[in-house]
């Protein structure tokens, strides 16, 4: 009598986050902390996602020895930080882009456009410490950019900044947006924060301060239009 081979079966994941993450393992989608991973979540899942979330950091308060019965302001602390965590500081990873009104160039312009200054807010990937500062966006339209709306350089940036992750990957991810929806001749971005993991942490230096920039097109091939640029923004 001969034994047929039993199929293998996969183990069956249970949790939001196990099904979340077989996705982007199976499409072989990056999904590093301060990525984007709306389409791999489906319907349902991001509440689900939430409560599992709560569960965990409820085990982080009990290990930290912090008594979450009979302390009222702890007792409900593990899903405000979740809640917290999912919506707001690291919100960009969970949802869509915002949708952005574009508009054809009609009247040709092509003067220098400056935006912000605009605070953003983040969290350093190292320490999940916050991140705040403010961002300068500076446009050098042609005849075929397509314009957005003033409001919306706020809701891109903050969607882009809503992640943990560090100051100098941050702005190429906005000025690399920028760039795609608009397809202008220049583009220029500056951000200039305070890292609270130097503050709060650490060195424990108060002062210490990071700007850096990221320069497209004509903004890198004209020394003048950048000059005009760095002297109107006021920081």
């Amino acid at each position: 009598m001969t034994t047929e081979p039993q199929p293998a079966y996969l183990p069956v994941t249970t949790t939001a986050s196990e099904r979340i993450r077989a996705r982007l393992v199976a499409s072989k989608t990056r999904f590093h902390a301060n990525d984007n991973i709306a389409a791999y979540i489906e319907p349902g899942e991001l509440d689900q996602l939430l409560d599992e979330v709560s569960g965990h950091m409820q085990k982080v308060l009990e290990s930290l020895v912090i008594d979450t019965v009979s302390d009222h302001n702890t007792q409900d602390t593990a899903r405000r930080v979740a809640k917290m965590y999912m919506t707001e500081v690291f919100g960009g990873r969970y949802v869509d882009m915002p949708p952005v009104t574009e508009f054809p160039n009609a009247a040709n312009l092509n003067e220098l456009m400056i935006i912000g200054p605009i605070t953003v807010r983040s969290a350093c990937s190292h320490h999940l410490c916050p991140v705040i500062g403010k961002v300068w966006i500076g446009v050098m339209p042609n005849q075929h950019s397509n314009l957005i709306g003033l409001s919306k350089y706020a809701r891109l940036a903050s969607w882009i900044m809503s992640r943990p992750q560090i100051q100098e990957e941050a702005v190429v991810q906005l000025a690399d947006l920028l760039q795609e929806k608009m397809q202008p001749d220049g583009l220029a971005v500056i951000m200039e924060a305070d890292h609270f993991c130097m503050q709060w942490r650490g060195v424990k230096d108060m002062d210490a301060r990071m700007i850096n920039s990221v320069m497209h097109g004509s903004f890198l091939k004209d020394p003048a239009l950048r000059r005009e640029f760095l002297s109107l923004i006021k920081r």
